[in-house]
């Protein structure tokens, strides 16, 4: 049974030829947009990761320029093998900042306790600064980058000044 008369068998053999040839373009360009689309959704998590960590950085900037300011007595900064450690004297109870294995704590020195401010810092670094009358504070803060392709590091400086001068 012969559909179409007109049509000869070397016609119908260039037409399957044809078809194969656009199955094989269409997966090329399918196999390349998945990998433009895989692409694009690690970009975009790491975006996100990034968001999240200057947020974050942020948030603990803040929280130790009001620890700095509501500082009672003399700030002291002590470096040892471990780490460094920030010591701002209060009227209830010392806050304690410390940096070591790339994680930066705070606790209060009558608790046990510390809490996890950053746990992905690079460096930290926090320096006196005398300003005429006024002691001032800096906090130099790198965080590490989750993936090793980031060419932007995240750097932050934060500076506080006591109310008391001690």
């Amino acid at each position: 049974m012969k559909l179409h008369p007109s049509i000869s068998r070397a016609r119908v053999g260039i037409m399957l030829v044809e078809c194969l040839i656009y199955l094989g373009v269409f997966a090329v360009l399918l196999g390349i947009g998945y990998g433009t689309f895989y692409l694009c959704w690690d970009n975009s998590k790491v975006l996100h990761y990034a968001t999240d960590d200057i947020a974050s950085a942020l948030r603990a900037g803040e929280r130790w320029r009001a620890d700095i300011r509501s500082a009672t007595g003399k700030i002291t900064v002590e470096t040892t093998v471990q780490g460094e450690q920030l010591r701002i004297p209060r009227r209830t109870a010392a806050i304690i900042y410390s940096f070591k294995a790339g994680e930066l704590r705070r606790q209060f020195a009558s608790s046990r306790f510390s809490e996890l401010v950053l746990p992905t810092v690079k460096t930290s670094q926090m320096v006196k600064e005398t300003r005429g009358p006024v002691t001032a504070w800096r906090w130099e803060l790198e965080l590490a980058p989750r993936r090793k392709e980031t060419h932007l590091p995240l750097l932050f400086t934060f500076e506080a000044a006591a109310k008391t001068t001690p």
